[in-house]
């Protein structure tokens, strides 16, 4: 009696490899990319097979090879401009499609950011900038908001200095909210989709950077000052980007989801009588 080596696979090596063992009855499989490689190979010339038949059954029924002559030298001469058009128009409206597409993915996770973590950090955040009172009137968003406006506000945050009273901070609380999140912060950066905007990524990075340094501090509460004055930079980073992002997701709401902003508009982190309730 042969012994068999191939357990489950059916292969032995004493005997007759069977369909689908390779060299000592090891089982191979074929490579899916030569198959359909194969399968294109096979469907082309399929294709033009079926065109020959088609012009030779075209020749036996009216004898006339001007014609197919000249068809055929007519679709050969429109083939680049079928190409140009395809490539260049057709192709564009699909990238922009698909752009767009990626831009409604990219915004919805910023939204889930917001709602779980970034408008409660910048609330307590804003509450302890020393010139909150100068900013605090220039970010009170409203439904008469035009593109311009949202621009203009733009330009002036880039000369924001984004200071942070750190002296003011509860780090311990900021450290047990930030880690009450980790999970969602992994999860956001390892979504690709949002590695492509480069501005949320790199404020998801600070993110993530300022809560891996509380979270190896097991005493936040005796720091020597210069360690405290690190921090406050790290947290100052998190600011002036998070100002910035909250800006341009405020500008995609109500362009493009009126309820959303709504309520983004009544729970605006710079404003100091801020509630959800409708007055």
């Amino acid at each position: 009696m042969s012994r068999r080596r191939g357990g489950a696979t059916g292969c032995e090596d004493d005997e007759a490899t069977p369909p689908g063992c390779g060299f000592h009855g090891i089982r191979t499989h074929s490579d899916p990319t030569m198959s359909d490689r194969r399968w294109l190979v096979t469907f082309g010339t399929g294709l033009i097979i079926l065109s020959v038949v088609l012009y030779v059954l075209h020749f036996l029924a009216f004898h006339d090879l001007y014609y197919i002559t000249s068809y055929t030298l007519g679709d050969l001469a429109f083939l680049p401009l079928e190409v140009l058009l395809v490539t260049l128009v057709f192709h564009q409206v699909l990238a922009f499609r698909d752009r767009r597409q990626r831009k409604e993915k990219q915004n919805m996770l910023i939204g889930v950011f917001f709602s779980a973590l970034g408008t409660q950090l910048l609330t307590y955040v804003s509450d302890n900038d020393p010139d909150r009172d100068r900013i605090r009137p220039l970010l009170m968003v409203a439904d008469t908001w035009t593109a311009k406006t949202f621009r203009e506000v733009a330009a002036r945050l880039k000369r924001h200095p984004s200071h942070v009273r750190i002296d003011s901070v509860d780090l311990t609380a900021v450290k047990r909210f930030l880690g009450s999140r980790e999970d969602l912060l992994l999860r956001l950066l390892e979504n690709p989709m949002l590695l492509e905007h480069e501005t949320f990524a790199g404020l998801l990075r600070a993110i993530f950077h300022f809560d891996e340094e509380l979270q190896r501090r097991p005493d936040l509460s005796r720091l020597p000052e210069s360690d405290i004055t690190h921090l406050g930079g790290d947290l100052e980073r998190i600011y002036g980007l998070l100002i910035r992002e909250w800006l341009d997701y405020m500008r995609y709401l109500q362009k493009n989801y009126p309820y959303l902003f709504s309520l983004a508009m009544r729970t605006n982190p710079f404003d100091e009588t801020a509630s959800a309730i409708v007055a």
